[in-house]
């Protein structure tokens, strides 16, 4: 949750600088250009104002899709940790409600997760009504807490639990609670952060407030990292038809594209332990790209809706505090649906963008079985909107690389691609702006092919926003994440190709529209579901 670059020495600095340099940073802020304003995202959630970080507490209930988040109130730098929180009924327009859990008494509100308790195993419920209950890290100098809050008003207002904390075992990197209902032994299931160690406990309890030791993973994948963090647990069929489980955990560097990342695990869990399929040395990375961290899964989504969605932070710890932004700082990623699916090398999850999606598309352009240069042409002819959904299949033949050249403008471009040379699928940022400078942002970023299908065909699927790009490459096996800070005038777009021209199977490009935020001020009004 507070990644490489947060040491508790570094958080005490921050929250005092914080409270006596206010009236200067906001100074400061009057003289950044407005450009920066411009690269608020259109259809990725960011916060009115201020600095966020990792997703929290992300729950379904009562046709609102909760997304908690780490929030500091008070500047655009990390610090001084509450949980904000907005609520969604259709993971595409998000309205921002109040702090729900502020930071009090010196403790912080670190990550965490939150539950529909539908059997009132807690004791919170009234009137028939099952409480929302939240489980997050309270973060004091040298030490690290678990601790539950509960809501019976639909998660709009907070109470937090009176014998607090519920699990202290003393231990100043012991963070990220994740819980859930596991069916098979009745019982609630916490999976936590040992950060130092790289290893995740696994606790029980029958009431969501005294918990038991029941087991430990641990480590392997990437454990050349400073940390592990924010984990998550959830099951998933495989094509068979048989159930899995995939946990998830953040590292706070050392990713793929250097930096905090992602990694994942595929195996089965018992309700005590989780045992990997893969050797203990694999690492399975969720997110090739520089900008993808912290994801959670929410919880309590309906059993007809069946989906497993999944949302991260879309940031990096290497320069998260130094992107252009104002007066916001931080967004998260587009929610995505998981899946399995069976490679040579075992399964792997594949993701993609969320249905809803759909529902932002405006303008539409289509190439079916066309020639290159038809595509090229499209490209060229117009000037293109900040933000695209982009869906081509394209054939191989004697391609040795292919890219599509995105927000291009005299100077800038950002290209997303196929190397068939690394077999590999690429966001090269490089050139995609001059607003953000220093070699860890100015780089290209690269996914192995695992393909589905045969050789010779590949598949792109991409999300572009203001400041963002999203690849998901074929049929979701591949994803890469990056910002991007293009001037407001790269309004081209382009395709590259090196080698002979592949073959257009299909291109399909949706304009989206913008689905604003609602702001705080706005939702003050505006009753959740089921009190009105």
């Amino acid at each position: 949750m507070i990644g490489i670059r947060r040491s508790l020495t570094t958080a005490i600095c921050t929250a005092t600088m914080l409270l006596t340099s206010h009236s200067s940073s906001q100074t400061l802020q009057q003289d950044i250009s407005q450009e920066t304003e411009y690269y608020r995202p259109v259809f990725h959630f960011s916060a009115e104002k201020n600095w966020i970080n990792d997703p929290d507490g992300l729950v379904f209930f009562r046709s609102e899709y909760h997304l908690f988040y780490q929030y500091n109130p008070l500047g655009d730098v990390w610090g001084h940790m509450t949980w904000g929180h907005a609520v969604s009924r259709d993971l595409v327009s998000w309205r921002q409600l109040p702090v729900a859990l502020p930071e009090e008494n010196g403790t912080m509100i670190f990550s965490g997760s939150a539950v529909v308790d539908w059997k009132n195993t807690s004791g919170f419920g009234k009137h028939g009504i099952p409480p929302l209950v939240a489980i997050y890290t309270g973060n004091r100098p040298g030490l690290q807490n678990q601790n539950v809050a509960y809501s019976t008003d639909s998660g709009h207002t907070w109470a937090k639990y009176s014998e607090n904390p519920v699990l202290d075992i003393h231990e100043a990197e012991f963070r990220d609670p994740m819980v859930f209902w596991y069916a098979p032994r009745s019982r609630w299931v916490m999976v936590v952060s040992m950060a130092k160690e790289h290893r995740i406990r696994f606790y029980s309890s029958t009431n969501l407030k005294t918990w038991n030791l029941s087991g430990e993973f641990g480590p392997a994948g990437a454990t050349h990292v400073s940390n592990w963090e924010c984990p998550n647990l959830f099951p998933l069929r495989d094509p068979k038809g048989r159930q899995k489980w995939v946990l998830v955990v953040g590292v706070g560097d050392g990713g793929p594209a250097k930096g905090s990342a992602t990694q994942y695990f595929v195996g089965d869990f018992d309700g005590d332990k989780f045992v990997s399929d893969n050797p203990s040395n694999k690492k399975l990375w969720v997110d090739f790209g520089a900008d993808f961290y912290a994801a959670q899964t929410w919880s309590d989504i309906p059993r007809e809706d069946g989906r497993r969605i999944m949302l991260a932070w879309m940031n990096n710890w290497d320069y998260a505090d130094k992107i252009p932004t104002h007066p916001w700082r931080g967004q998260m990623t587009f929610p995505r649906k998981l899946a399995l699916a069976e490679t040579e090398d075992g399964l792997r999850l594949t993701q993609g963008p969320v249905r809803e999606i759909e529902s932002l598309r405006q303008d539409h352009v289509a190439l079916r079985n066309a020639r290159w240069s038809d595509l090229q042409a499209l490209l060229a002819r117009r000037k293109w909107p900040d933000t695209l959904e982009l869906v081509a299949k394209l054939e191989l033949q004697g391609t040795r690389d292919v890219a599509f050249e995105l927000r291009k403008g005299s100077a800038h471009e950002t290209r997303v691609g196929y190397d068939a040379k690394r077999n590999a699928y690429y966001i090269d940022r490089t050139r995609s702006n001059n607003a953000l400078s220093g070699s860890e942002f100015a780089s290209r970023h690269e996914a192995p092919a695992l393909s589905l299908s045969r050789a010779g065909l590949i598949r792109m699927h991409i999300l572009l926003d203001r400041s963002s790009v999203e690849l998901f490459g074929n049929d979701g096996l591949v994803a890469i994440t990056d910002l991007i800070f293009p001037d407001r005038s790269d309004y081209g777009a382009g395709a590259y190709v090196d080698g002979d021209p592949p073959k257009v199977i299909s291109l399909d490009i949706w304009t989206l529209q913008r689905k604003g935020l609602v702001s705080i001020k706005e939702s003050r009004g505006i009753k959740p579901e089921g009190m009105r």
